[in-house]
């Protein structure tokens, strides 16, 4: 930031004030560490706390994956097994059309449910008591997508589809609550941001093993109690089944453990904003908060490319190269990556700023999707693409997530309201959109390349094989860069300027209260 822009406009009482950006105080002035931290203000986090936080996650993102990555398979491949074959091709158009639909539609909704968690006040917290219904509601209805209704889809198409909407919606609504509420208490456990990359890195760990574990664990247990209930391994209704009601189970669990394993702390900069207004205002102070919406457009391509990818590797090793068995390699190979990785965030991230691990993860990424271009044919080399695709991950994605956090206390400066879960609702926004358009190009590929139903990889011609190509890996290379050019040039907000943003607002509000 200029000298120029570090004067005494931000600091007085006046919250109206537009500016570029937030005055900040000389940094000779600020009491932050060479490395961008903040003092130890002796916070007390309990291990106990730290794990339960962690543990949430893990179901959490087991529970986005079958429900982003695997419905759309589940759809595919088993839902309208038994239809004839162009009906099935038609409604299986219909219903990932629906989902692309619903969630776009639900994208304003996410700020509506953020303002309402920041608006929550009960004496268990903002917080927790969304993790608690957040987890029990979408627990039962993940069971009923993934049973057709409950069998509905086999005795009434029409009704199947009109209480498939109504459902579906109700599922990523209150998904959404648990997701809000869990990304938003990381404002309410540290005001630090080196603390808050402790717990950003202890939930993406067990997010990665919780999401690629699923990966591993989906066709072994589809097949398995396919095998149970039929006498056959290939894909049936009952594995499907057992798959939702792992998922459910799971997901019901960790979020307990959130809910009642942790405790939402008050500080100076919380306590000042017992609410964040309506959702006009709220919508309005997030649209005043540069550094939150360039953070939010490069996450938003990296997310669409991302699970997209992750949506296309069933149909990889199914119908091009013709090995399904080694599909587990999928989730393998991400969860040891997240092993790796995950520990040494907070360790590079103290030597390297953020910037860097996002800019130099991309660029990683964009070599894996060359990869995967010139050699989806081939095992060792898609390894090889799996492994620089995956081995970034976590640093791009904690980047982001802490970016995002970060620009919590960028606006507050900046407009004078505090929009915590408001502000944190942008990413599950964002990862429902990724999530809706991913889930309709996934489909779409399935359909035009032909893999759908019955269909083997012995059905694939060379089109089949070049239009998969085309959409599972051009497209998203295309957003892997363009997300990687707005992220170098547009976002601003570091470690040294979050820990200068606080070191501000603390003396303004202290002056304030005085």
């Amino acid at each position: 930031m200029s000298e120029s822009k570090q004067g005494e406009s931000g600091r007085c009482g006046d919250r109206d004030e537009a500016v570029a950006e937030p005055a900040l105080r000389p940094a000779e002035r600020i009491a932050v560490q060479p490395d961008g931290r903040r003092p130890d203000r002796g916070d007390g986090h309990r291990l106990r706390q730290r794990v339960a936080y962690a543990f949430g996650n893990l179901g959490q993102s087991a529970f986005y994956n079958a429900l982003s990555t695997y419905f759309v398979v589940y759809v595919t491949s088993t839902l309208f097994a038994g239809v004839d074959r162009e009906v099935a091709t038609g409604l299986i158009g219909l219903i990932t059309g629906l989902i692309v639909v619903i969630r776009i539609a639900e994208i304003f909704l996410d700020p509506l449910l953020g303002n309402l968690v920041d608006n929550t006040n009960t004496r268990f917290g903002r917080f927790r008591p969304w993790q608690f219904m957040g987890g029990l509601v979408s627990a039962v209805l993940i069971v009923m997508v993934y049973t057709g209704l409950f069998g509905l889809v086999n005795v009434n198409q029409t009704w199947f589809i009109v209480l498939f909407v109504i459902v579906f919606v109700l599922l990523d609504v209150f998904y959404s609550m648990r997701d809000i509420s869990y990304w938003g208490m990381i404002p309410a456990l540290s005001s630090d941001s080196h603390e808050r990359s402790v717990y950003t890195a202890l939930g993406t760990f067990t997010g990665s093993i919780g999401y690629n574990g699923i990966t591993i664990a989906v066709v072994p247990i589809v097949t398995t109690f396919s095998y149970l209930f039929t006498g056959s391994r290939a894909e049936s209704q009952p594995g499907w089944t057992a798959f939702a009601v792992i998922v459910a189970l799971l997901g019901l669990v960790t979020a307990c453990s959130v809910a009642f394993g942790t405790k939402e702390n008050e500080s100076a900069l919380r306590s000042r904003e017992a609410g964040s207004g309506n959702p006009l205002q709220a919508f309005a102070a997030i649209s005043r908060n540069d550094q939150l919406l360039w953070v939010a457009l490069a996450y938003l391509l990296y997310a669409i490319a991302n699970v997209a990818t992750n949506g296309v590797m069933y149909y990889l090793f199914t119908f091009v190269l013709d090995r399904s068995g080694a599909f587990a390699i999928t989730g393998v190979i991400p969860v040891i990556a997240g092993l790796v990785m995950t520990p040494l965030f907070p360790a590079v991230n103290r030597r390297v700023p953020r910037r860097w691990l996002f800019i130099g993860g991309m660029l990683l990424m964009v070599a894996g999707y060359v990869l995967f271009i010139v050699g989806s044919g081939s095992l060792p080399v898609v390894i090889a693409a799996l492994v620089m695709f995956y081995l970034p991950a976590t640093f791009i994605q904690m980047t982001a997530i802490l970016s995002l956090t970060d620009s919590i206390e960028y606006g507050q400066l900046k407009t004078g309201k505090r929009n915590e879960a408001v502000t944190l609702s942008v990413r599950p926004m964002l990862d429902k959109i990724a999530g809706a358009m991913s889930n309709g190009l996934v489909g779409f590929i399935a359909v035009a390349a032909g893999m759908v139903g019955a269909a083997t990889a012995a059905d694939m011609t060379a089109e089949n094989i070049q239009t998969f190509k085309t959409f599972a890996f051009y497209v998203p290379l295309a957003l892997i860069v363009l997300s990687l050019l707005v992220f170098a040039f547009t976002v601003k907000i570091d470690e040294k300027m979050h820990a200068r943003i606080v070191d501000e607002l603390e003396e303004r509000l202290g002056s304030e209260g005085a």
